[in-house]
């Protein structure tokens, strides 16, 4: 799939994958809501986003080799070294396909950004 495809949901984006990378991408669905609940899913920049009350939470995109991870530039930088051997942007980071997925890395940064966003609100 390439980004100028447009999915209504985050089902029908999924199922756009290969198998494969549809099986990472519905397991990291669900961590995200098992780590967050009831976080509102959507698309956004035409990529699955979840949003804590209104606001961006993290999103991820599939690509041919990777999965891109958008959790916000303060948790690219909180886990600095957790990311260390993965390509990074300013907010972003990518997973390899051809290598496990960090599951455990997401789930610190779903909680860590959860905790952000509820400071925002005080």
């Amino acid at each position: 799939m390439t980004i100028e495809n447009k999915c209504k949901n985050i089902d029908e984006y999924i199922s756009s994958f290969p198998p494969d990378v549809q099986k990472i991408m519905v397991k990291l669905r669900k961590v995200i809501k098992d780590t967050a609940p009831g976080l509102e899913e959507v698309i956004s920049w035409d990529m699955p986003t979840f949003k804590y009350k209104g606001k961006n939470l993290i999103h991820f995109a599939g690509y041919k080799k990777h999965i891109g991870l958008y959790p916000a530039p303060t948790a690219i930088l909180e886990f600095k070294k957790e990311l260390a051997g993965y390509k990074q942007g300013k907010g972003s980071v990518q997973f390899p396909l051809n290598k496990p997925f960090p599951y455990d890395i997401v789930i610190k940064i779903v909680k860590f950004r959860t905790k952000e966003l509820i400071k925002q609100e005080k």
